[in-house]
């Protein structure tokens, strides 16, 4: 395959008139710049990132959890209720058409990749299915079907509470000690098999307060392949229980316990100090930013400009999947640090606009927290890659930096014309070319759910 682009952005820079050649395999094989027009023809051609974090499943609940009840009060932590009430009704075959249908999303909007953050893996009573990696293989067949570069997390979640104490009726079909996690992980890992070779994979333990202390520890010498996600520091009241059973803060006993380097990927950080913060930078773990998500649920926000001035590298994903939407979560992430500061181009440096330091950051932090050679149009990574409509008028006569810029603060997805991912070309002319069937899957499924909320 060979692709022409007028405008690239390439490692080096943009640059015109780009020959980009690509193998069998799916890798770029070749990149030559101020080349005359041989391949298919695109305007605006740009790395394709990683979404960094997704829970498939709650794409179906997407706004069904907006009303607020006889409840004055409303909290993530109600939200979290919610969510169990609607899982327990979810059947494998109702799993892998959300699945399909958020990763097709995923793809429109610029993502080449579903980071998936699994978890729900049991039948609504806590017990395994015959094939303990049954939803495991949902998410792969969804992978099969979408077309989307996959890299499956199985999660580990043992747990109700930091105090070791029992999961509740909604937590039981997360449920699993080591030693049964560990079998399901080995189950999951084999059902990649039948999935491209772009395909990665790691571990998650869920969060502090689902997995033992003594696991913890050692997580890194249980799982030595590919990276590990979890979740970190999200609300107060999770700081608080970690504090108040484990002696220090999320943050702080991470830090001073567990095997914490560039293989990890920590999801939110939003309720973090500000030398938990650079510690935490320094580590040369990925934090995990998921901005729609973190607003909706009213987590708070990411202390970012310090993040990135200590040199830390961060990713973005979709996490509840409430709205997927690529251009949204770099929008809503450097306006969350412009409300707070009273400030304006907070991550923009002397040489790089915003949209172009976000975007750089970004596609470099998803490729090093899923273990996927992506991010660049260069020789020997993956073809993942994105077209912008140069003919909008939100495009309309600019170039370079800009370009990002004006997708980003004026534009939406909605300019995405082409997506491809390992050079599979699955986004033409802005729609999955599996739209029709994806959907209609998804609906009937939409149709058994209805009554659940």
């Amino acid at each position: 395959m060979r692709i022409w682009a007028n405008r690239a952005l390439l490692s080096t820079g943009w640059a015109a008139d780009v020959s980009i050649e690509i193998d069998a395999d799916g890798r770029i094989s070749k990149v030559t710049p101020d080349m005359p027009q041989n391949g298919d023809h695109i305007e605006i051609l740009l790395p394709s990132p990683v979404n960094v974090h997704s829970h498939a499943f709650q794409r179906a609940m997407a706004g069904l959890t907006e009303s607020r009840g006889a409840n004055p009060s409303d909290s993530f932590w109600t939200w979290r209720a919610l969510m169990f009430q609607f899982l327990n009704k979810l059947s494998p075959n109702h799993v892998e058409a959300i699945a399909a249908f958020a990763q097709m999303e995923m793809l429109e909007a610029g993502y080449s990749t579903n980071t998936e953050f699994h978890y729900l893996h049991h039948q609504p009573d806590g017990m395994p299915y015959d094939n303990i990696g049954e939803m495991s293989e949902r998410i792969a067949a969804a992978a099969d079907q979408t077309g989307i570069g996959l890299c499956l997390l199985p999660v580990h979640y043992q747990f109700g509470g930091c105090d070791g104490r029992d999961l509740t009726t909604g937590q039981m079909r997360f449920g699993n000690d080591m030693d049964r996690f560990r079998a399901l992980h080995e189950n999951a890992v084999s059902a990649l098999k039948t999935l491209p070779a772009d395909t990665t994979y790691g571990a998650a333990p869920h969060s502090l307060r689902a997995v033992g202390a003594a696991d913890l520890k050692s997580y890194a010498q249980y799982f030595r392949a590919g990276p590990i996600h979890m979740h970190l520091a999200e609300q107060i009241p999770e700081v608080e229980e970690v504090q108040a059973q484990w002696g220090a803060r999320p943050v702080e006993w991470a830090l001073d316990n567990m095997e914490i380097t560039d293989r990890w990927c920590l999801i939110h950080c939003t309720q973090m100090t500000p030398d938990e913060t650079v510690r935490l930078a320094q580590s040369n773990a990925v934090a995990g930013l998921c901005p729609i998500t973190e607003s909706s649920l009213g987590d708070g926000i990411f202390d970012g400009i310090r993040w990135a001035n200590e040199g830390g590298a961060f990713a973005i994903g979709s996490d509840s999947n409430i709205r997927i939407s690529l251009s949204e979560e770099i929008r809503t992430l450097d306006y969350s640090q412009r409300l707070r500061d009273g400030t304006r181009a907070a991550f923009a440096s002397t040489d790089q606009s915003t949209g172009r330091r976000l975007y750089d950051t970004i596609l470099k932090g998803g490729a090093q927290a899923t273990g996927r050679k992506t991010g660049r149009l260069e020789a020997g990574y993956w073809a993942d890659m994105l077209a912008l409509n140069a003919n909008s008028e939100v495009l309309h006569g600019l170039d370079g930096d800009t370009l990002i810029d004006a997708w980003a603060f004026a534009g939406d997805d909605r300019l995405v014309t082409d997506v491809w991912t390992a050079g599979r070309h699955k986004v033409k002319n802005g729609a999955h070319i599996a739209r029709q069937e994806i959907v209609a899957n998804y609906l009937n499924t939409i149709d058994d759910l209805k009554d659940t909320l």
